[in-house]
């Protein structure tokens, strides 16, 4: 497709100067923006800003440099031209991305720089691409481009399911920190890519790139508002020669059990909201470690172990106000009962009853 035609479209044009200016737009609100507009609730991670901020801007400056090159010398040798332009893109476009998907794990930082390295290749073979106009190595970048993909994808599933677990084993409070949707925000990423890689096929394609860089900056600034931050390092406060000497013994205090039984059962300090594994374990005068294999040991999450007291609790609320006769609503016992949100405690109450909320309303007043 002659780019030269596609820019005569008005409509086009309008169009991709308005999604070049958004991402502008959008990475410098999330820059310099301190609180959040979504959710004012939440205070999203500092680097994941940054990284989505560093996402929009090498977007913007990609329709910049590609609507230059259309109108440069560069266009008159296409082959170097257009090889210029997309390994430009390469290098910054795809690097951003990782960035932003890796920002969204929070249980510890994963280096960028393994996969960068793994792109040098492709600058060899652009190179090689230019200076022999060999079709092998076009396809040779092709195929490079699409396992290098299909690795990063498989590597964000698998890292999205241990962060879960991660989550589940400490932290009782999911809101606001789940990430499966992300996972979402990866899909449009690939299907970025996938058109970005036919956008000179058609008129069509190059519209419908443009529509999908539109959903994505939105994805990506809902995701970035709704994400709360995380301290990690108050889950890593051993040292890691006592975390090694932990890892090397199987032995769980025996007191763990009783503990957790006065201090925070009988105690009710599974009502308090954000409740983290390491705040627990400070609060029974144990180390998060020990408390994490002993919650392994009898087959529980943490999530599931507090969730399962909240849920308990309810129970023991809703009893209480039916019997006294009182005005109630199962949202606001809910957050008596130590839950964020009615939707967390539906989904905790049903894997602990095997019911929904209302059933066992009904249930309960035959």
């Amino acid at each position: 497709m002659d780019h030269r035609q596609l820019l005569e479209d008005v409509y086009f044009v309008m169009l991709y100067g308005g999604v070049t200016m958004l991402c502008v737009v959008a990475a410098i609100y999330l820059l310099f923006r301190k609180a959040d507009v979504i959710a004012p609730e939440v205070t999203s991670p500092v680097r994941l800003r940054r990284w989505t901020a560093a996402f929009l801007l090498t977007n913007a400056f990609s329709h910049v440099w590609w609507l230059m090159g259309v109108y440069t010398p560069l266009t008159k040798v296409p082959v170097v031209g257009y090889s210029v332009l997309c390994c430009l893109d390469i290098l910054t476009v795809l690097p951003t991305m990782m960035g932003t998907l890796l920002g969204m794990l929070q249980d510890k930082r994963r280096p960028l720089w393994p996969f960068c390295l793994a792109l040098l290749p492709l600058v060899l073979l652009y190179f090689l691409y230019i200076a022999l106009k060999d079709d092998v190595y076009l396809t040779s970048i092709y195929v490079y481009i699409l396992s290098f993909i299909v690795f990063f994808t498989l590597f964000m599933v698998f890292a999205v399911r241990h962060y879960g677990r991660w989550l589940q084993d400490n932290y009782a409070d999911l809101e606001h920190k789940e990430i499966r949707k992300s996972l979402l925000v990866l899909a449009v990423f690939l299907i970025f890519f996938a058109m970005y890689e036919r956008a000179d096929t058609g008129r069509v394609v190059a519209y419908l790139l443009q529509v999908d860089i539109l959903v994505l900056t939105g994805l990506l600034i809902w995701r970035v508002e709704t994400l709360q931050e995380l301290n990690s390092d108050a889950l890593s406060e051993e040292a890691p020669a006592e975390s090694e000497r932990m890892a090397a013994s199987t032995l769980i205090p025996t007191n763990i059990g009783p503990l957790l039984e006065k201090k925070c059962e009988a105690a009710q300090l599974y009502l308090q909201h954000d409740l983290t594994l390491a705040q627990l374990a400070q609060a029974i005068g144990t180390n998060h470690s020990y408390l994490s294999r002993f919650f392994a040991q009898q087959g529980l999450t943490y999530n599931a172990y507090i969730n399962g007291l909240r849920v308990r609790h309810f129970i023991r609320l809703y009893q209480e106000a039916v019997s006294e006769q009182r005005i109630f609503t199962a949202q606001q016992l809910s957050y008596e009962s130590g839950f964020h949100s009615y939707s967390t405690f539906s989904a905790a109450f049903k894997q602990n009853t095997g019911q929904t909320v209302t059933a066992w309303m009904k249930d309960s007043e035959r």
